[in-house]
């Protein structure tokens, strides 16, 4: 359900004392916040945490409008397509504005040209896990068994081009093993499968998994960050084994390219400001994610090399959508 808050300032002093920035016309009318996903998802939880906060800060409706559909190309195309007066912004996605650059042979909008990057907000890790009877205690078992057996082990995700499925391929190319792609309707029905011991394997986000591994009805082999997380200590990194081996999932908020440079800066300035707040970064760490702010300048740098790397994944595993 969509959250709408309302709020008016009133002077000066309740306007510090509330958190709410005093008259900045820059802020002048409410703020629809597409997110080009289903509400529930990883994009989603963070556009509301952010939405219901700036809210406050700005003095004006920050509505979480979901556009799903398309692998993100529906919702990303509606921001770049709208006009660039700080009305409508992007909560994009590794998916919408990353991977889909490479994984379809033509795009209704550019990834970069098309928008201007506020700020990231947020970044999660996938974590690999197996059956709970599953003979591979480690990651190196599972590796020694795929290459014993060439083609024995099949690796689930929610869909062709979906981040379980990127960060598997990046896991075949960086070990050299020969695993078989059995892609779901979406991650729910892909743990199932593996829960079912359908499957051998799966990347999925560490907040899906981890009441699983907890419940020890899925093993979890290791995460695709540089080092351990807090929100699974005891599992180790896959960078342990495949050096150099790292994959994010991550959020962060545009708006339409032409947009002016001073309402990018406002929205950067406001928006960081919502994700130090204490109650923040403790909700993303709680989810097992976490809060991660950038310049305007940075944010689009870190785009422009996550296009980069998963362009090269995708190329290497020959993986295309229509």
């Amino acid at each position: 359900m969509q959250r709408r808050n309302f709020v008016v300032a009133a002077g000066a002093l309740a306007a510090a004392s509330s958190g709410i920035r005093a008259a900045d016309p820059i802020f002048k009318q409410p703020v629809r916040l597409i997110v080009p996903a289903s509400p529930g998802g990883f994009t989603d939880i963070s556009a509301r945490l952010v939405a219901e906060r700036l809210t406050v800060r700005i003095g004006q409706p920050v509505v979480v409008d979901n556009r799903p559909g398309a692998s993100g190309i529906i919702g990303a195309e509606a921001v770049a397509r709208s006009a660039p007066d700080g009305a409508t912004l992007l909560m994009g996605s590794l998916q919408s504005q990353a991977a889909n650059v490479s994984l379809f042979k033509k795009l209704p909008y550019d990834a970069m040209k098309d928008f201007a990057p506020i700020t990231r907000v947020a970044m999660g890790y996938n974590v690999l896990v197996v059956p709970a009877a599953s003979p591979a205690r480690t990651l190196q078992e599972l590796i020694a068994q795929a290459k014993q057996k060439p083609g024995s082990l099949t690796y689930g995700s929610g869909g062709i081009g979906a981040s379980s499925h990127l960060c598997a391929e990046m896991l075949r190319q960086a070990a050299g093993v020969d695993i078989l792609h059995v892609p779901y309707k979406g991650t729910a029905p892909a743990v199932q499968a593996v829960i079912g011991k359908e499957i051998s394997m799966l990347f999925d986000t560490v907040p899906s998994s981890l009441p699983f591994v907890k419940a020890g009805s899925l093993r979890a082999l290791g995460v695709s960050s540089t080092k351990s997380l807090d929100a699974m200590p005891d599992v180790p990194a896959i960078a342990d084994v495949l050096p150099g081996f790292e994959m994010s999932v991550w959020a962060g908020i545009y708006a339409p390219a032409g947009t002016s440079d001073a309402i990018v800066q406002a929205f950067n300035r406001e928006i960081m400001a919502v994700l130090v707040q204490p109650e923040v970064v403790q909700r993303f760490e709680q989810l097992g994610f976490l809060a991660q702010t950038a310049g305007p300048e940075e944010f689009a740098a870190f785009n422009r090399a996550e296009i980069t790397k998963l362009g090269n994944v995708i190329k290497a595993g020959r993986i295309t959508l229509e």
